[in-house]
């Protein structure tokens, strides 16, 4: 859809200022009757505009959508996490980026405990909303009621990614967090929780510099710790200097470790000057360790520590995979393109996470329109990265994140569904759009329309019902 000049785009990057139930949703298609549980969905939806906040760092809002026999019902609530609450309690904004207090905001106004904004996994018997500065929050399920944030009994401290790993064997959730010395600190912590959600290791170690780590790789017997320059600054942030800034002189290192040997023990790869917010998937081939990620050749949304933006042509991400040889005589590792399609947020079918994949899918952009940085559809690749399809939207419309559900837990690896939020840009709508997943060029074999929308958001998975 082509704008009147001088016009700007219509985005869906608003907050919605309501939380809502719409427990009957019309259905254009049929349901797959497999599809019993909830696809929970996690975005930044800020309170209270605060000046001087990026997007990103807005309160959390939980979507579900909930699939059962055909039906499909619909709820959002906040995540009420102590900085909502202060702010919910005082009619207005208190915290700016990052956590800093406002001017004039009360000396009572609690410390910043996160916005629990990024993602929403179930492990252990818990839903958890997570976010990368702060510790997991607990969510009742159903009701998307806000328990708390939980500490595991004590066990962890300081920042838990929101993007750890569940081995599809054990059941173990395997997790890091960086600043974990403090704000801006080179220091990461590790560790893993079994099964039933009791915490088995926690450690920390020191990395070469202070990096934003967003996400990292987990193979059946590896660790491995990207440390690319995104870098954090308390000198800078002293100064109102950008906090985190684009450095790539500093370079770029991957740390390796065995998931059953000590942090001392960490072997450093150095890797050409590139950003990673999200990695696809990782396995182990005899010596080697391949990871497919999307990789930035400069990140984007952070400037250089002196304001400059960074390149926007190259601030696009695009599929990589990752080669490091274990056996060799070098700490340099390889990394090369497999496409030219820009796109975000990749997932596999989780029940083979770590493990060698057949199947890869992620949200993508549609370089035929004017809205050329908008993810706009959806690209499936087999294991060699090689592209089996893609699904392109209207013009104007975009994507949420495509999350994989297996036709049963017996199904073979990609046979099942994804599932993916859809903004309608003419109608300023969103759909639950449902695809099958080994055929997305076909479109949606079932759409669930939402009256109302769902703003972008980030990160999130299903949930089988019981």
């Amino acid at each position: 859809m082509q704008q009147q000049a001088g016009k700007p785009e219509r985005t869906n990057l608003a907050p919605i200022p309501f939380e809502s139930d719409a427990p009957f949703l019309k259905i254009e298609g049929e349901l797959p009757c497999e599809l019993n549980g909830t696809l929970y969905r996690n975005g930044p939806n800020p309170q209270f505009e605060s000046p001087g906040a990026h997007w990103f760092v807005g309160d959390g809002m939980l979507h579900a959508f909930h699939l059962e026999n055909g039906r499909a019902s619909y709820r959002n609530r906040w995540v009420r996490t102590p900085k909502w609450q202060a702010e919910h309690d005082a009619g207005r904004a208190l915290f700016g980026g990052f956590g800093q207090r406002l001017p004039g905001a009360p000396a009572s106004t609690p410390v910043d405990g996160g916005v629990a904004n990024t993602n929403i996994i179930f492990h252990g018997g818990r839903l958890l909303a997570l976010e990368e500065g702060h510790l997991p929050t607990e969510i009742e399920p159903g009701t998307l009621a806000t328990r708390s944030s939980t500490s595991y009994d004590g066990r962890l401290s300081g920042p838990f990614t929101a993007h750890p790993k569940i081995d599809p064997v054990t059941g173990e959730m395997v997790f890091f967090g960086y600043n974990a010395g403090g704000p801006f600190s080179p220091l990461l912590s590790f560790g893993s929780i079994d099964a039933s959600g009791v915490v088995t290791r926690f450690d920390r170690f020191e990395a070469p510099y202070a990096s934003m780590v967003h996400d990292f790789i987990v193979t059946e017997n590896h660790l491995l710790f990207p440390i690319l320059p995104i870098t954090g600054s308390m000198e800078r942030a002293m100064r109102g200097k950008p906090p985190y800034a684009w450095e790539p002189d500093k370079g770029g290192y991957v740390g390796v470790m065995k998931r059953n040997g000590a942090a001392k023990d960490i072997v450093w790869f150095r890797a050409e000057t590139c950003y990673v917010f999200h990695v696809m998937n990782a396995w182990e081939d005899g010596d080697r360790i391949i990871a497919d990620v999307m990789q930035f050749d400069e990140a984007p949304l952070f400037s250089h520590p002196d304001g400059r933006p960074t390149d926007p042509a190259k601030s696009r991400a695009r599929l990589c995979r990752w080669t490091f040889d274990l056996a060799g005589n070098t700490d340099r590792f390889t990394q090369e393109y497999l496409d030219d399609v820009t796109g975000e947020f990749p997932r596999i079918d989780d029940r083979r996470a770590g493990l060698v994949s057949r199947h890869g899918w992620y949200a993508c952009a549609n370089p035929g329109f004017p809205m050329f940085g908008a993810l706009s559809g959806i690209v499936h690749v087999d294991g060699n990265g090689e592209r089996r399809g893609r699904y392109l939207l209207p013009a104007g419309d975009s994507i949420s994140e495509p999350v994989f559900v297996a036709r049963g837990p017996d199904a073979a690896e990609g046979d099942g569904w994804l599932l993916a939020v859809v903004w309608r840009a003419r109608e300023n709508r969103s759909d639950l759009a449902v695809f099958n997943a080994t055929d997305i060029e076909a479109g949606p074999a079932a759409l669930v329309q939402l009256g109302a929308r769902v703003p972008d958001g980030f990160h999130g998975n299903w949930v089988a019902a019981n």
